[in-house]
């Protein structure tokens, strides 16, 4: 298991996991997001491939409309 930060909590995942595997385990399929890899927005396209490793802290923020 890994340590990492997901949303300024402590969590652990299973080695190999990748950004993509995350958002699935979380349910987020809402198009209205970025997620932030140790201070780094990740393009969309890289999620699939990217693997998370120990200690990376991940942000996920979502947009909603308003007014």
């Amino acid at each position: 298991m890994l340590k990492i930060k997901l949303n300024g909590q402590e969590k652990e995942i299973s080695q190999g996991t990748t950004v993509q595997n995350l958002l699935d385990k979380m349910k987020i399929k809402n198009t209205m997001f970025v997620v932030e890899k140790n201070l780094e927005i990740l393009p969309k396209e890289h999620y699939i491939s990217c693997k998370i490793s120990e200690n990376d802290n991940i942000e996920i923020v979502g947009f909603f409309g308003g007014g």
